[in-house]
């Protein structure tokens, strides 16, 4: 199985990417290609996952492809993670409770259970990004990388923690061992760590950041229907393209 995921009809807007040996069909109507830069650790990157499920609910003619790519908030932390108390008391000071409570309450109204008092480690994200990378081969990335916000947000789970990582990848339908050989392995580390430099050379500042179709892009958790109405844009413009 390759294990380099991104394999499409569409140019790469990060990078041009590597084409894989079998050759799918070509679709009738040219999919959105929506990449979502974004970081597993990022609350705000949830919230922007749940209103991007929501936009694409509100475009359900709408073709679309959705790839997830990596960020990294704080690429300094150690591979055995922080404490989570300590390094967040060093980054917010008295105004963590306060942060906390607003992304609680933001949560909620996108049925994230947010549950920050659980959270034990803050980790490393790199391997999260590689084993997110390599699941667009599996056909299961979105969902890995929703099982990996809520095994940190919502469990408290050390989501830099490889046993875990492979569990995960296990429970949206990847085989673990191979998860598990791949993830004591360094590969795509250099890919992730390029495509994060790329994403900064783009003018990527923060997360979530969304790319459509290499044509337009929104940065932050942005509502459902502004996410929509891009979606819709991309669309119209790539039908525009093809007449």
């Amino acid at each position: 199985m390759s294990h380099d995921p991104f394999d499409s009809h569409r140019d790469d807007p990060i990078r041009q990417a590597d084409k894989a040996d079998a050759q799918e069909p070509v679709p009738a109507v040219e999919p959105v290609t929506i990449d979502v830069v974004s970081d597993v650790v990022c609350p705000w990157c949830y919230v922007g996952k749940r209103r991007l499920d929501k936009a694409l609910e509100m475009q359900p003619e709408t073709p679309v492809v959705v790839r997830w790519r990596p960020f990294q908030l704080d690429p300094t932390i150690p591979a055995g993670g922080h404490d989570r108390k300590e390094y967040m008391t060093r980054k917010f000071g008295d105004r963590l409770a306060e942060v906390h409570a607003r992304l609680v309450e933001i949560g909620r109204e996108e049925d994230i259970p947010f549950a920050f008092d659980a959270i034990r480690r803050s980790p490393n994200t790199l391997d999260a990004h590689r084993l997110i990378r390599w699941s667009w081969t599996w056909g299961v990335q979105g969902a890995l990388v929703e099982s990996l916000f809520s095994a940190f947000f919502v469990e408290g789970l050390d989501i830099g923690d490889l046993e875990v990582l492979a569990d995960r990848a296990a429970l949206v339908g990847m085989d673990r061992e191979e998860a598990a050989d791949f993830l004591r392995s360094a590969e795509a580390a250099p890919e992730v760590q390029r495509e994060i430099e790329q994403a900064q050379q783009v003018g990527v500042q923060g997360v979530p950041f969304f790319i459509f179709a290499g044509r337009y892009a929104a940065s932050g958790a942005q509502p459902a229907d502004v996410l929509a109405g891009a979606i819709a844009q991309a669309f119209t413009a790539g039908e525009a393209d093809e007449e």
